[in-house]
């Protein structure tokens, strides 16, 4: 059965399985099980972020630095593992020495790392790049072999895609239909796509994104990971064009993290970037009859009347929102920190919290809550819809505590709401 936070303090796991595998698993409960380090497959980036930090700056200090690592303990335990011939000292250190020959020539084929008199070592800029941007060494190899100063967009789009760090992406069973229905509708396609190709998958989720297909279930989940992963991608690809001049690319490479952020091509309105905004009604703001309303700044530069005219959307939806700005201080009494709730009855230790909420108690309407904690003092930001129709409207704040009682605090106040009367009453909503 699942463990309940707070509540309990062990579980218990019940298998249902086939009489003949119960041996099996009985195996895993009453015998150990080997952990085997798996640094040999990550050296390459480990060594190069040891490089970067100056604990490593020749090659003896790189095998030095394996002999502290977990992996040296399991070498001599587990040598078949490892593809060890032996386990005498010999053995290890021949062992080590070609790894960390190997390692570091694909270092130096990658341009991360630069060799002087076949010992000293001196991390580049890439493989700074590397480092800051916790990417893998192939990735930034392929970004230096791959980009040039003629990259367009879709170009650019594979080559973020192809990345290593979207190698692993899950293809699951079934999902080769709906890869091959979103290829269909992107806007740049390749010739003869493998729809099991993480790396596919990676350009097809991205394309979605800009596009605004709705994806959903795994592939929303796989999606978000796509995109958490572009941002920094882009980043350190702008980084790399960069320390080669070359200013079209650069700045196709922001315009590309842009879209990653608002999910739109380069190409749709700037309006969609705005909430509420649809391609209709962007398109209904580019055929305006006078003037033709194209990005944010001629939004804003038009009446107030022209503009609630032609967006035609409620006062809620046009952003006019009331913010509210709470101080919070509290008094210790000579204490310097809060600490732990005092409650013996309660069966562990446990802080304090509290939320912060503003309501309506004519309408029984809840407008707007935060969860907060407080030690000495705090500023609190709550943002509250104003209301659709002219009034004064009185609302009350509530300062709750979730373990003690008697100590919450309630204040009212009121909000003035104000209809601009036309084109010469410039008043505000208040």
């Amino acid at each position: 059965m699942p463990v309940a936070p707070l509540l309990d303090n062990s579980g218990k796991c019940v298998i249902l399985c086939h009489a003949p595998r119960k041996e099996y698993y009985k195996k895993f409960l009453y015998e150990a099980f080997p952990v085997e380090s798996h640094l040999h497959h990550f050296l390459h980036d480990n060594l190069n972020a040891e490089m970067l930090v100056g604990a490593i700056e020749n090659k003896q200090d790189a095998v030095d630095y394996l002999t502290w690592t977990f992996m040296y303990r399991r070498l001599t335990r587990n040598p078949n593992y490892y593809n060890l011939q032996g386990v005498s000292h010999r053995h290890l250190s021949d062992y080590l020495s070609e790894l960390v020959e190997n390692i570091l020539a694909d270092l130096e084929a990658s341009k991360c790392v630069a060799i002087e008199d076949d010992m000293d070592l001196s991390p580049s800029n890439l493989g700074m790049i590397v480092s800051y941007y916790y990417m893998s060494y192939t990735t930034i190899e392929r970004f230096s072999s791959s980009l040039s100063p003629k990259t367009k967009m879709k170009c650019l789009l594979e080559i973020l895609a192809s990345d290593s760090e979207y190698a692993q992406l899950p293809i699951r069973p079934g999902e080769e239909e709906l890869i091959r229905r979103l290829i269909n509708h992107q806007r740049f396609s390749s010739e003869n796509p493998k729809y099991t190709d993480p790396h596919v998958k990676a350009n097809v989720l991205l394309q979605a994104h800009f596009s605004r297909h709705p994806v959903g279930g795994n592939l929303a989940s796989d999606q978000r990971e796509v995109l958490l992963s572009a941002s920094r991608l882009l980043q350190a690809m702008v980084d790399v064009i960069s320390s080669n001049g070359w200013l079209s690319l650069a700045l196709l490479a922001m315009e590309v993290s842009q879209m990653v952020t608002q999910g739109m091509w380069e190409r749709d309105s700037m309006l969609l970037q705005l909430p509420h905004f649809t391609k209709e009604l962007a398109k209904k703001c580019q055929e305006n009859p006078g003037k033709s309303v194209e990005t944010v700044f001629d939004l804003v530069e038009m009446e107030d009347d022209e503009r609630r005219e032609l967006l035609q959307m409620t006062d809620s939806q046009a952003g006019e929102d009331i913010s509210l700005v709470v101080t919070l201080e509290r008094h210790l009494e000579g204490r310097s920190e809060v600490g732990p709730v005092e409650a013996p009855r309660y069966p562990k230790a446990k802080e304090e919290g509290w939320w912060l909420l503003v309501g309506d108690t004519e309408s029984n309407q809840l407008l707007a809550i935060r969860r907060v904690t407080l030690q000495r003092k705090s500023k609190v930001k709550l943002e509250i819809a104003a209301p659709a129709e002219s009034a004064k409207r009185t609302y009350t704040l509530y300062f709750m505590c979730d373990s003690y009682m008697g100590s919450d605090e309630e204040y009212s106040f009121t909000v003035d709401v104000k209809e601009a009367a036309g084109p010469e009453d410039d008043s505000a909503r208040e």
